[in-house]
């Protein structure tokens, strides 16, 4: 295999701030350039009905390692970002039949799974088709049986990089590949390939994988309003908790071992962006880095050896009942490295209902935990789910009186506290899908059955802005609460949060 240089190289002509994207919309390659394989990320909205009004998405990382592997690998690979982008599903057709690629990739999701059978309906029969992705995963057999995908070549579960780079090389490759899946043309089943020996595919090396290049990205170094340049990285794969309502809950995943990377393969990722772009922040988006104990001490330790919080600052999500346990010498070693702000999933104020989604937390702890971040000037961002199933309107308001006890604790604190509140929604394959499956109640296409919702007064309202992205429904309600009057909640809080943090 292809070993890919860690050493700084020059600035590639699709660098941030890149004033040819409207011409050139596939990124990765130079235009006119044959290619091997052209990866998709469709977008949440059709937006030729409705323009996007939000200016924001963050990387698809999960993208950027495939195209990244394959072109170290001497494919020429481009990722076409219909969401980034704001693309409408006949543009990004028509953009796909226009430069032919020998194979289409669709990274499969349940809000965006229709769209990209939309988009692969529309597709050149000569151009074949692979997909992957949380959907993909959960439900394979629905995927291959789409009369949308019917030219569907492979289905690839779970990390796909060096699968991937094999089907480029030959697709009847597919025979000997674990967890890859295509419909036998005769029976019409599905078929599924691996021979011995080949079960490293499904956990590449991410230490010896190659650093994600930022040339597939749309946005990404992104820079906001006065702010530093920043990146998302991740520094482990994996999750060892099994929380209800989560895609990457371990009992949905059992396919993943869970591996984190040495953190001087980290740090060298951090460094090369630093020389090649110019960053100085970063985010690391991944479960993990502030998930498990033993790598905290041992990540801090690097960071601290090679002084990271004088060069750097950067932001990672966390685990409260992790964080709630380790002293507070590390917390203050975490500030000292340059930690600016930690992600909670903290996503209810009621008791039972944390332990009834597998939280595996309090609302005491949670506030102990905000408490201790945001006195060392570490910010804490808190993710709130409302409309849970099984919720009462009680519980309901339990949670919003937990978001403003968050807000009043840290009003003084050097750090500050902000929260991202979002409406409940099903994920196949999670531990809530097969619950709510369960009861009998529901259909798996209502469940499948996202629209997006308008949470705006007359399409404009800045609080709701940023957010355009994340509203979409079932448009069912799951617990006690009505969906008006969660929504109207929900609304409220953006609305209270937005108005704080154009005054802190």
């Amino acid at each position: 295999m292809t070993t890919w240089p860690r050493t700084p190289s020059s600035p590639s002509p699709t660098a941030p701030n890149r004033p040819e994207l409207s011409d050139h919309p596939i990124l990765g390659v130079i235009p006119g350039t044959p290619i091997d394989l052209l990866l998709v990320n469709a977008p949440l909205r059709d937006y030729t009905l409705r323009p996007r009004v939000n200016d924001f998405t963050l990387p698809v990382l999960g993208m950027g390692y495939l195209a990244t592997y394959a072109a170290a690998q001497g494919f020429t690979v481009g990722v076409l970002d219909g969401e980034s982008l704001g693309l409408g599903i006949g543009r990004i057709q028509a953009i796909v039949n226009e430069v032919a690629p020998r194979w289409v990739g669709f990274n499969l999701l349940a809000p965006t799974y229709h769209l990209s059978a939309r988009i692969a309906a529309g597709l050149d029969p000569a151009i074949q088709i692979m997909v992957g992705g949380h959907q993909a995963k959960a439900m394979p057999q629905a995927v291959i049986e789409d009369p949308r995908f019917a030219r569907l070549e492979a289905l690839v579960v779970g990390e796909g990089e060096t699968r991937v780079a094999e089907l480029l090389e030959d697709h009847h490759h597919r025979v000997r590949l674990p967890g890859v899946m295509w419909r036998d043309p005769v029976l019409g089943t599905p078929v599924t390939g691996g021979i011995p020996g080949t079960a490293w595919h499904l956990a590449p090396d991410i230490n010896a994988l190659p650093f994600v290049d930022r040339r597939f990205f749309a946005a990404d170094p992104y820079r906001s309003e006065g702010g530093p340049l920043e990146a998302a990285m991740v520094g482990a794969r994996g999750c060892p908790y099994d929380c209800s309502f989560c895609g990457a809950a371990v009992s949905a995943n059992p396919d993943v071992t869970i591996r984190t990377r040495e953190p001087a393969n980290i740090i060298a990722e951090m460094d090369e962006l630093h020389a090649r772009y110019g960053v100085t922040a970063f985010r690391f988006v991944d479960d993990l880095f502030l998930g498990h104990e033993r790598f905290i001490r041992r990540c801090m330790a690097a960071f601290s050896e090679v002084g990271v919080g004088g060069r750097y600052v950067w932001d990672a999500t966390g685990r409260i009942n992790i964080l709630a346990r380790v002293d507070d010498a590390l917390l203050e070693t975490l500030a000292s490295n340059g930690c600016r702000e930690v992600a909670l999933g903290i996503e209810s104020g009621s008791e039972r209902l944390l332990g009834h989604i597998g939280k595996r937390i309090r609302p005491d702890l949670t506030r102990e935990v905000v408490r201790r971040l945001t006195r060392l000037g570490i910010s804490v961002k808190g993710y709130f789910i409302l409309g849970l199933p099984t919720e009462t309107y009680h519980e309901l308001e339990a949670t919003v009186r937990h978001v403003h006890e968050l807000w009043d604790l840290t009003d003084n604190m050097p750090g500050g506290f902000r929260a991202s509140v979002f409406e409940f929604r099903p994920y196949p394959g999670t531990p809530e899908w097969h619950r709510l499956m369960a009861t009998g109640q529901y259909d798996p296409a209502d469940l499948l059955d996202y629209t997006a919702v308008d949470l705006t007064d007359d399409g404009l309202d800045e609080a709701m802005r940023a957010r355009d992205e994340f509203n979409f429904s079932v448009n069912l309600q799951f617990g006690e609460v009505e969906l008006s009057h969660v929504r109207r909640r929900l609304v409220e809080l953006a609305r209270i949060q937005h108005d704080r943090s154009s005054t802190r």
